[in-house]
This record gives structure tokens, sequence and C-alpha cells, in this order.
């Protein structure tokens, strides 16, 4: 049994106040706070366990590289991996990204090349292939969602031409919580034989993962959002891509040996992991992950989904709040505006003032923005902590923002 009181008895940030009020925190699609668990491994790596890591032979330096090392089987575990060598361990999902891009990509694509990507993807799942696109004259094309923000796996699979040679695509919306039927556009996209980028940023963190069963080629994740360290993340690669990937930074155990001539790589996934790492971020992670699965993300899902359903029949009573996108399958992640002139800056310092903690701007995600017809939005994106009070708190902000502002 999923029980939210004891789980928020593991944050010690929940207890306190913030503007006078009881921290409601629903800023979790920018970054979730961190369990005790969390708190308390970094604390310690840093107190009593800290050294580098892979080189020295003392104690310390074992024990760390042991701690750092065994994060790689623990991410292996969550993803539904089939070989904890498939993980490349880095700072996060913009990295990830980042490496696809140049170790990848940038030696195989030439201009007139295609990278499919839809309109919901954050700018992390979109600058990357704008460098591909100024500098090798790569095209990207973009597929819309509908009016409920759905994206149909079948527009994008026939966006596919000859010239395909990526799909990057995001599992859920960080702006509209739509999930994506990542594993249908994988089977039809390999069919054509053409790889699939999955950006798990979002989807990762709000229901369980079977990188095998979906079948993509990357999968990208980031500590931050999945209770764990800002600058720890990894990135999923399958062995036949991982072989056609060239090192994207050079130092460090990415090496075997350096001779004034030659270099000779490290076997993956250590040939992609350049100089010393975040040691501890990833130490953390790795315990943030093991709390989630302890958790039970099938636990976690089923509890989010009743405060989504919760939240959409409290929110949707709100005839002058516009909620943007409506997918049967959305997350409890929820954009909107007001009726009237109130900017979503304003309205997030109002629910500021009642203690309510929402993201407020566009998000990362400026196409979709633009998609919508809006310059920004306020989102409330909840998380495994959060409670049904709690979207009534939000309600009682919103009504009087709307009494402000009317």
């Amino acid at each position: 049994m999923y029980d939210v009181d004891n789980v928020r008895a593991d944050f010690p940030i929940l207890s306190r106040e913030v503007n006078g009020k009881p921290l409601v925190y629903l800023d979790n699609g920018a970054s979730a706070q961190k369990p005790s668990a969390v708190i308390d491994a970094i604390t310690q790596a840093y107190a009593m366990e800290y050294s580098n890591v892979h080189r020295g032979l003392h104690y310390l330096s074992n024990l760390a590289t042991e701690k750092y090392e065994s994060v790689r089987g623990t991410i292996a575990r969550f993803l539904g991996a089939r070989d904890e060598n498939e993980i490349i361990l880095n700072s996060g999902t913009t990295e990830g990204i980042n490496m696809v891009a140049y170790s990848w990509a940038m030696p195989r694509l030439q201009a007139g090349d295609e990278i499919i990507l839809s309109v919901m993807e954050h700018h992390a799942n979109i600058v990357p292939w704008h460098f591909l696109r100024e500098r090798q004259g790569v095209v990207l094309k973009w597929v819309d969602v509908d009016a409920n923000g759905d994206l149909d796996p079948q527009a994008v699979l026939d966006a596919i031409t000859p010239k395909t040679k990526l799909i990057a695509i995001t599992q859920m919306s960080n702006v509209l919580g739509t999930l994506v039927d990542v594993k249908s556009i994988c089977a039809g996209a390999h069919e054509h034989g053409v790889p699939v980028l999955v950006d798990g940023s979002q989807g990762s963190v709000h229901a369980p993962v079977d990188v095998t069963d979906i079948d993509c080629d990357f999968y990208v994740i980031t500590g931050h959002k999945l209770y764990g360290p800002s600058g720890s993340g990894a990135i999923y690669v399958k062995q036949a891509r991982m072989a056609e990937m060239r090192p994207f930074m050079g130092g460090g155990d990415m090496i075997r040996d350096v001779t004034r001539d030659a270099v000779t790589w490290n076997d993956p996934p250590m040939k992609f992991e350049a100089g010393t790492p975040g040691i501890v971020q990833t130490i953390g992670f790795g315990v943030a992950l093991e709390y989630l699965m302890a958790l039970g993300m099938d636990n976690v899902a089923a509890h989010e989904a009743r405060l989504r359903d919760y939240a959409t029949q409290r929110l949707s009573g709100l005839n002058w709040l516009n909620i943007q996108g409506n997918s049967a399958t959305k997350g409890a992640i929820f954009s909107f505006t007001l009726d009237g002139a109130a900017h979503a800056h304003d309205i997030s310092t109002v629910l500021d003032k009642k203690g309510v903690a929402v993201r407020a701007g566009h998000h990362c995600a400026q196409p979709l923005m633009q998609h919508l017809g809006v310059t920004a939005t306020c989102r409330a994106s909840f998380g495994l902590y959060n409670t049904e009070a709690e979207v009534d708190v939000l309600v009682d902000a919103l009504n009087l923002c709307h009494d402000l502002f009317a």
C-alpha cells in the first residue's frame, strides 16, 4: 500500500514554510526534491569516503570506485537494459543528447539528411540538432500535436523518407504531460532502418521504463528530476549503436594508451566517459533510483494517476482557467493561463505568496508555445510526494489570482 504520508516524511524540505505558508512544491517537472537517503549518502560520501575513482589503489579510491561503478548496474535495472555496459554515465539528459549528436550523428549525417522531431520537444532535444542543421546542412522535420496535445505515432512514421536518419522524440511532454507511444514509433522506424532516440527526462520519472521492450536505440535520463542530485544522469545506448559512435570528449578514463603519435581508446562505455566524473552526484543518483525501485514505479504511477484525475476534476471547474493539452494519456502535469491580461509570471508570484511553487515561462519548449499560440504558461507538475490536499491549496490560490486579475 502506497502511503504518501510516509513518503513525505522522507523529504525534509516538505516540512518547511514559504512566505509563512506550508510549502506546496509543484515544480517537479523542473527539478524534484531529494529524500533523506540521498542527502545522507551525499554527506557520507563527501565527509568520510571521498576520493577520485578508477586510478587509485588505496582504500578510499577503491571504495569510491566501487560505489560509483555500482550505479551503472542500478541504472540498467531501473531502465530494463540487458547489460550494464549499455549505460554511459554523464551529467544528465543535455549531455546525453549532445553525445548522440556529436558521437553518432555528426560523422554519419550529410547535407539533406533528415532528423524528425515533435513540436513538443524540450530545447535540449532541439538545439543539438540545430547545430547539425547549421554546420552540416541537416534538415529538421517537425511533427505537430493535435488539438488535445496528442502525438500520433503514425504521423511521425509518415514523415519518414529515404533521407531520414534519426527520430528524436520525447516520451512525455514537460509542458502538456502528454505520454507518447514511443514503442510504436520505434517499431515502425526500425522497419525503415531508422534509429530512435527517446528523451526519458519526464517519462522515466512517472512510470516504469523498459528500454528492451521499447526497443529504442538511445534513451536519456537526468538525475535531478528522478529525486537525485543535479549534475547526474545517464544514457542507454544499444551496443550496436555504441559500436558506431566515436568519442565525444577526450581525456581521463576514455583512453587505454596514449603516445606521442596515437591514442588507443578504452572499451565502451568507458570510451565515452572522459575526465573526473561527478562521483558523489552519481552515487547519490544511484541511491535515488534504489529509493524509487523500493517504492515501486507501478505504485508511483498509480498514485500520480489519482492526483492527475483529482486535479483534472478540480481545475476543470475553473471556467476562467485555460489548460493546455487534454490528452487521455497525460501525466500529472498541468500548464495553464488565466482569462484576461495576467502574465504567467504574475500568476506564479501570487501563488508563491500562498506557499505554492510552480514554474512560469516557456518551459524550454518555445516551438510548442508557438504552436499553442501562447508566449508563456504556468505549470503545476506533481510528484510522488504530492497530495490531493495540495491540489486544493493550488485551486484556492488560483481563485485568489482570478479575484486579483479579473
